[in-house]
């Protein structure tokens, strides 16, 4: 909406300025009921894990992620009835957000709360005011050494030169309600795993020697992480322990990853998000960091469920860039869809990708319906095998940062979509994700070798979205790419269905030869009918591929293959899901179970 001026005399209205305030209060209100709700659906994961109820572990992330969305909608009406005549003065914001600054003060979550304020209040002010006197386009709160009464992390020091009660201490800490099978066990294994990954250069004691772990487990599917480091002199050493349950209901710790490179893995931008009980969020993200130097703020606060604070942080990391980069917007390479037109910055990696009015033939739906496809996305477990998106609405990129054929392309098949000024070129909603090597780009050019060790790969991850009740629909390798450790991610969601909606058929014999040979169909086939054989004819045109595919993965072709998984889903089974290497975990490790398959993941 635009905004009008008051006049002069208005600011300095001590009744107008006591109703700034008590808009500033409102917003902090609110902002303060989603953050209580968001740490209650984190608080409940202990207790769903300690239970082994993933169903409701799953149903905690997905429902988690509307809750901001629904913050907001709720103090925006509030403050329309309350403030109806004042909210769209631009004296106003001026004046709430100063008095909201004033509220930051001593606050435990103030960056994400800054991020409510911008939310709330671009969407009751016209773009046009998306300035810095109006909203926090810069950090107003510093959040380094913000910490709560009990800490961010406890520590835990030797009463000798062993740390093997400092993991025991750790594991106890968290107050488990139910029992570990072999403790002792486990712990010897985790001090044996870390002299084996120090090997040679496993340091003297220094008289700083302890341990330091975050002090909320990590939740995820059917693991609890305890995050943590060994602090010995001016090094660190960063650690992931993973505990799961036996098949009697026993907790055991399942793994302990002391490389960086492992423990990041954890935090893929593949992975779903994780459940953690913060008070202080900010105190998680720069301790985390501190583990994973090669991850950013954006990543870490994404993946402790606070996607809008990621929004918000990778927006001024991308604005950034625009100011140090000269490079133009271009279309992106590779086939172009028939349902979402895509462009990127070279030197950014990421694309952004826009809904098209119209779409290609045989795609019978609208933007709408795309959209949920996407949520459904995010909301989901996605195994390491589909990409996150970000979601945006009103991305204005200055004019001349914009290849003629990328606005062209945008004025040809999204022109509900754009918007033009003599300065921007203003993208109403857009998607924003990870840029990937297409894999049907990587395969033109890969030798026989890495042919073998891709298609390897892309069946498992199918398999592995099978698993988790997901059933791509297109599978063409156009769908598919490679992370930068050469992973294959899906990453084209408009056909994207569950596996429990889906009805995987065998084509029935033809009553006759001919028929067969004729191309047409013989069969009666519903909308959510699916033939696994049929995948062959569009996938298996090259000879190496062919040749690997059914080596490794001829029963993807079965019916059979994919009606077992939905049966499996269906009986409540559920798969699990190792994010680390075969060769970490302590357990037996021909159990049956889904594998870690692959590189590292980005």
């Amino acid at each position: 909406m635009p905004i009008k001026t008051l006049p002069e005399h208005c600011t300095a209205d001590p009744e107008f300025v006591n109703t700034t305030h008590e808009i500033a209060e409102t917003m902090m209100r609110g902002f303060n009921k989603h953050y209580r709700i968001f740490r209650s659906f984190s608080a409940r994961a202990k207790e769903a894990f300690e239970a082994q109820d993933w169903q409701y572990i799953q149903r905690l992330v997905a429902d988690r992620i509307q809750i901001y969305d629904q913050r907001v909608a709720e103090t925006i009406i509030e403050l329309r009835e309350n403030f109806a005549e004042v909210i769209l003065n631009e004296e106003t914001w001026r004046f709430a957000k100063t008095a909201y600054i004033a509220l930051l003060v001593d606050h435990h979550q103030p960056e994400l709360a800054e991020t409510f304020f911008n939310s709330v209040s671009t969407k009751l002010l016209d773009k046009a005011y998306y300035r810095n006197q109006f909203i926090f386009v810069k950090p107003a709160a510093a959040t380094e050494y913000i910490d709560s009464d009990r800490g961010t992390f406890k520590s835990f020091y030797p009463q000798s030169s062993q740390l093997h009660c400092c993991f025991s201490q750790a594991i106890d800490f968290f107050d488990w309600q139910v029992p570990f099978a072999h403790k002792e066990s486990d712990v010897n294994k985790i001090n044996d795993a870390l002299l084996n990954h120090l090997g040679n250069n496993y340091l003297l004691n220094e008289l700083n020697l302890h341990v330091q772990v975050l002090q909320s487990p990590f939740f995820r599917n059917k693991c609890a992480y305890i995050m943590g480091q060994i602090i010995n002199g001016h090094a660190r050493h960063p650690f992931a322990i993973a505990i799961m349950h036996n098949a009697e209901g026993q907790l055991i710790v399942d793994a302990v990853l002391f490389d960086p490179q492992h423990i990041s893995v954890l935090f893929s931008f593949a992975r779903a998000y994780f459940l953690v009980s913060m008070d202080v969020p900010s105190g998680y993200v720069n301790f985390l960091l501190q583990l994973m130097p090669m991850r950013n703020k954006a990543d870490m606060y994404a993946m402790l469920g606070l996607h809008k604070q990621s929004k918000n942080i990778f927006w001024r990391d991308f604005l950034q860039h625009l100011h140090y980069s000269e490079d133009q917007f271009i279309l992106a390479p590779g086939i172009k869809g028939l349902v979402m037109t895509v462009f990127t910055l070279p030197s950014f990696p990421f694309v952004f990708k826009v809904i098209k009015d119209k779409f290609g033939p045989n795609k019978n739906f609208d933007q709408a319906y795309v959209r949920d496809k996407y949520l459904l996305v995010k909301k989901h477990d996605r195994v390491g095998r589909m990409a996150d998106t970000l979601e945006y609405s009103n991305v204005a990129i200055p004019r001349h940062r914009c290849s003629e054929e990328m606005i062209e392309e945008l004025r040809q098949l999204a022109p509900s979509q754009l918007e033009e000024t003599d300065e921007f070129i203003i993208v109403k909603h857009c998607y924003v994700e990870r840029r990937l090597k297409p894999l049907n780009l990587y395969l033109l050019d890969a030798t026989d070798t890495e042919k073998e060790r891709v298609i390897i790969d892309y069946g498992n991850a199918l398999k592995e979205l099978a698993s988790a009740n997901i059933f791509p629909g297109d599978m063409l390798f156009k769908n598919f790419g490679l992370t930068r450790f050469g992973r294959v991610i899906f990453y084209d969601y408009d056909e994207i269905e569950y596996m429990t909606d889906c009805q995987f058929r065998e084509i029935p014999p033809a009553p006759y030869p001919e028929l067969e040979m004729s191309g047409e169909v013989w069969y009666p086939v519903n909308k959510n009918d699916v033939f696994p054989e049929e995948f062959g004819t569009f996938l298996l045109g090259d000879p190496v591929v062919r040749k690997t595919f059914m080596q490794h993965h001829r029963d993807l072709l079965t019916a059979e293959f994919w009606q077992s998984k939905k049966e499996r889903i269906m009986l409540g089974q559920m798969d699990d899901f190792y994010p680390y290497p075969e060769e970490v975990r302590f357990t037996n490790n021909d159990d049956g179970k889904t594998k870690y398959h692959g590189q590292l993941e980005d």
